[in-house]
């Protein structure tokens, strides 16, 4: 491509199939991309002016304020665009010239479908294409979790990021770091509680009682890893309705970790009263979002359904001149 060409950008979202929290302190986690996705087209422009569109506001500024080492005060509608602009920030020095970016989302960013994660993705992708770097997966996902870490103070383990650029079901570990293609395509869906609490304020909160029982809290996350390794070979095996099992199992724990409430626990027991339903779990850190269950429910329950399947494609990239 030439530093001309116009650079479209799509990459999936995400759901945590099991790992969540036992993740953050070296365990393995289990993760897949969904077929909803977000979509940017970045134009090249003459200038060092940068001009955004999103649905969650715009920006217009140069390339040399993003660089300004001087701690300029965030507007509420840049707050709402940080992770997009902490990645240009990222960027910035290796840029050509300024761009027009407009983002478009298939899902929205108040249900945890990793969109943060998969913006991050697609829009390190377009930048590091149009700084004329060829970045391999790993190198991508490098750079764009230091983006995550920056935003959200060193939280966040990577998973979605991993998943969105991916693509499919994967294992994913962070010490080492470990991210492996897993084969097969389970059946799952998700629910939406209708309401969802930050994830850096579940693990916070979370932290916070790991610290009046530490020996208590890491058998937790122990136990989690075995769960989720004995899910992996089940994977591999494609051996569904124990997996289903293995992640009524991981929920337990979740419970037991303090991420549960009435309302998810509702949602989690009326579903698993469907024999459609192999399996049914929190998704991602708790305290409100979403339950994944494997299997496709018939039962009608008074919750928001979200039709999603696995996205066996990850994060991909298309040009054309200007």
């Amino acid at each position: 491509m030439s530093v001309t060409s116009v650079i479209r950008v799509s990459a999936p979202g995400s759901v945590m199939l099991m790992g969540e929290h036992a993740v953050l302190h070296g365990h393995l986690a289990i993760a897949c991309a969904v077929n909803k996705y977000i979509h940017l087209q970045l134009t090249p422009r003459t200038d060092d002016q940068v001009v955004i569109d999103t649905a969650l506001g715009s920006y217009s500024g140069s390339l040399s304020r993003l660089m300004s080492p001087v701690e300029i005060s965030a507007s509420p509608e840049e707050q709402r665009l940080s992770f997009v602009l902490a990645v240009v920030r990222h960027w910035a020095a290796d840029l050509p010239s300024g761009f027009e970016l407009t983002i478009v989302s298939e899902f929205s960013h108040q249900v945890g479908l990793g969109s943060s994660a998969a913006v991050t993705a697609a829009l390190t992708v377009a930048l590091s294409e149009f700084s004329q770097l060829r970045l391999t997966l790993e190198e991508r996902f490098d750079a764009a979790l230091a983006v995550v870490h920056q935003v959200q103070q060193g939280r966040g383990s990577g998973t979605d990021l991993a998943a969105s650029l991916q693509g499919g079901l994967i294992a994913y570990r962070t010490e080492p770091r470990q991210i492996t293609a897993l084969p097969g395509v389970p059946p799952i869906a998700l629910w939406y509680a209708g309401y969802k609490m930050k994830t850096p304020d579940v693990l916070a909160y979370v932290e916070t009682r790991a610290e009046q029982q530490p020996a208590l809290y890491q058998a937790l996350y122990t136990l989690m890893n075995q769960t989720a390794e004995a899910a992996e070979q089940a994977i591999r095996c494609e051996a569904w309705p124990q997996l289903g099992h293995l992640m009524n199992i991981y929920q337990g724990l979740l419970d037991a970790l303090g991420v549960n409430d009435a309302t998810l626990s509702d949602m989690i027991y009326r579903l698993r009263a469907d024999k459609q339903v192999l399996g049914v779990k929190i998704s991602g850190s708790g305290l409100g979002d979403c339950i994944i269950t494997l299997g496709r429910a018939s039962v009608d329950i008074p919750y928001q359904a979200i039709p999603v399947g696995i996205s066996p494609t990850g994060t991909e990239v298309s040009y054309e001149q200007a």
